[in-house]
């Protein structure tokens, strides 16, 4: 058991703070957002993440998991002071790291005994050596040489799937350059690593590195699946089936080569960018990382491509019926969503949106608030009602076995466009649609016998 300070309580420093707690530590959370944190004491989640509600009601109650605006009341607290604010991108790609060196500085001004700062935000590399420098400087405007080590533990939680990674993780990353902090961070992660040891130690300036690493190498999946998906649709084969036959080899794999109509949310945009940005500073043009982020960017256009061939151009008047708004599914995320793309081109043209997501419709109205060519609508169904098409932008589960008759009847026109695949085009034909999914030949799908087969592109 140990006092474990959080500062942030965005996506990752609630999730960790609540799991820390959940595992019998005493966590303080700190942010400098008054409101945040009264509603945060009051039970209020601001996040949807599958579990993560449940938790920190269980930890408060318990009084395992508090929280605070108090800075120096955190820095007291833990031996352990994680920071865990945001890291937006700036407008060249670079990661912002004001709030981190913020959060460094307090830890600096407050500081009375030995604490392990560490880094739990997504940080260039190098990141470390700043805030272990911005720590030093305000102990020396103190007057003050007290010990402290600075440790990198980057998070690898899958939004929808958070809770579940920090409570059984894949790995454990801790760079580190001190035996002492070491052991005391392995402690700390014990208990998420009971079955074998997940902790795998190095230096720092490698484990900022990894965690940039891991989430390109993924966008460069999803991105070269895309590009493939856009050659197979040009040749009239199902990407599908080339996903099945490359999936079975185990060098590749079926993780993340799902195409569809682009990557989104807080990680993977930001992180690609960071990565080029971060390469170009020392010198090297990571080209590869850079065609990554320009193929997801044109392959959110594609669906309003689809749309807009579909109708030969003449979308003016016209309504759409969104299923998912959220990047992906199990969040209420709608960072960078393939759905804002989409939805903004189709009001420049004209094109009124009735929508529909599972979380995200609070989301929403927050970023676009209220407007004429929007309406936000409480069930699937609803949002179908004098629509002209149906288009699947999200993947949620609720979304994969549709009534098709009930779909069929409430369209103007039988006319699908499936951003994610979900629907298998022969059923879609078999019920009279005219199916666009996302890389799907036709000269793959075989008319059913004794029933039209409508167009499947």
């Amino acid at each position: 058991m140990f006092n474990v300070t959080v500062h942030g309580t965005g996506y990752v420093g609630l999730v960790s703070g609540a799991c820390l707690a959940q595992a019998g530590n005493h966590v303080l959370c700190v942010d400098v957002d008054a409101a945040k944190v009264e509603r945060l004491k009051a039970g209020e989640i601001p996040i949807y993440e599958p579990g993560l509600e449940e938790i920190v009601k269980r930890c408060v109650a318990s009084g395992r998991l508090k929280f605070t605006t108090d800075v120096a009341d955190g820095v007291r607290h833990g031996l352990f002071q994680f920071i865990a604010v945001g890291t937006p991108e700036n407008e060249d790609g670079s990661a912002d790291l004001r709030h981190v060196l913020t959060v460094a500085r307090s830890i600096g001004e407050h500081l009375t005994d030995y604490k392990i700062i560490v880094d739990k935000s997504t940080v260039p590399v190098g990141t470390a050596d700043r805030v272990r420098e911005t720590v030093a400087q305000a102990l020396r405007q103190r007057g003050s040489t007290l010990a402290y080590d600075v440790v990198s533990n980057p998070e690898f939680l899958k939004e929808g799937a958070a809770v579940a990674d920090f409570m059984k993780p894949d790995r454990i990353i801790v760079g580190s350059e001190s035996p002492a902090a070491t052991e005391l961070m392995r402690q700390l992660y014990e208990p998420f690593s009971r079955s074998h040891d997940k902790l795998i130690v190095m230096d720092i300036r490698s484990a900022e590195l990894t965690k940039y690493a891991a989430n390109v190498m993924l966008a460069t999946k999803i991105s070269l699946m895309n590009e493939l998906a856009n050659i197979a649709e040009r040749y009239g084969a199902d990407i599908e089936q080339v996903r099945i036959g490359i999936g079975s080899d185990p060098r590749i794999g079926y993780s993340f080569i799902y195409p569809g109509c682009g990557y989104g949310g807080s990680c993977f945009p930001k992180d690609v960018q960071a990565l080029i940005r971060s390469a170009s500073d020392v010198g090297f043009p990571a080209e590869l990382v850079g065609a990554v982020d320009r193929v997801n960017d044109r392959q959110k256009t594609v669906l309003f491509q689809k749309i807009t061939e579909h109708f030969k151009g003449k979308l003016e008047g016209r309504t759409l019926a969104l299923w998912g708004l959220a990047f992906k599914p199990n969040t209420d995320d709608m960072r960078e969503a393939p759905s804002r793309v989409l939805m903004e081109a189709a009001w420049a043209a004209g094109v009124k949106i009735r929508a529909y997501d599972p979380q995200s419709m609070h989301e929403t109205r927050r970023i676009y608030g209220e407007r004429p060519d929007l309406a936000l609508c409480d069930s699937p169904e609803a949002a179908l009602e004098g629509a002209d098409a149906l288009v699947l932008v999200t993947e949620w589960q609720e979304f994969r076995s549709p009534d098709l008759d009930m779909i069929k009847r409430k369209l103007s026109e039988a006319l699908v466009f499936d951003g994610r695949n979900v629907w298998d085009p022969r059923t879609m034909a078999r019920f009279g649609f005219t199916y666009y999914g996302i890389g799907r030949g036709a000269s793959s799908v075989k008319p059913a016998a004794g029933k039209p087969l409508a167009a499947v592109v």
